[in-house]
């Protein structure tokens, strides 16, 4: 590992331990030339998911999507940043763990759907609205007495 202070490319590990819910290590070393410490984070190098839109296409996930569109569910709503933050985590954990190398969209929109569900009625209607495509007041009326009957059992 090149210092950051110095340059050299010998250094020794004086700490190590896992960080960030096991999924980095992170490593305190010093430099055996200016011996100035510096910490640095390994992490699983991760195969990047390809997304296959509706019409076809491919891109790569983005898990910004995915919190863009949370964040505009939860606009005005009691949904804490942190909560919100969680949820992606599980989602992109879920993704990682469940699919090798392509998902298909909608596959993702379900996980959200899902989590909607547990954490804001009203976001979870509002994120439906818009992923589901509803064309008229039916379908909205539809997916509300749903919702009703579900939280009645």
């Amino acid at each position: 590992m090149k210092c950051p202070f110095c340059g050299n490319i010998e250094d020794k590990v004086v700490d190590s331990r896992i960080a960030s819910e096991g999924d980095s290590i992170r490593r305190r070393r010093e430099c055996l030339k200016c011996q100035r410490r510096f910490t640095t984070y390994e992490y699983i190098e991760k195969s990047t998911l390809m997304i296959i839109k509706k019409d076809g296409r491919r891109e790569p996930f983005d898990r910004n999507k995915i919190l863009s569109g949370l964040l505009r569910a939860c606009e005005k709503r009691p949904v804490s940043m942190e909560k919100i933050e969680e949820v992606v985590d599980s989602i992109e954990r879920a993704l990682q763990r469940t699919y090798d190398k392509e998902v298909i969209s909608s596959d993702i929109g379900e996980f959200v759907m899902k989590h909607l569900h547990e954490m804001d009625e009203v976001a979870y209607v509002r994120f439906a609205s818009v992923y589901r495509q509803f064309k008229d007041i039916n379908q909205f009326l539809g997916e509300l007495k749903d919702l009703l009957n579900k939280r009645r059992d």
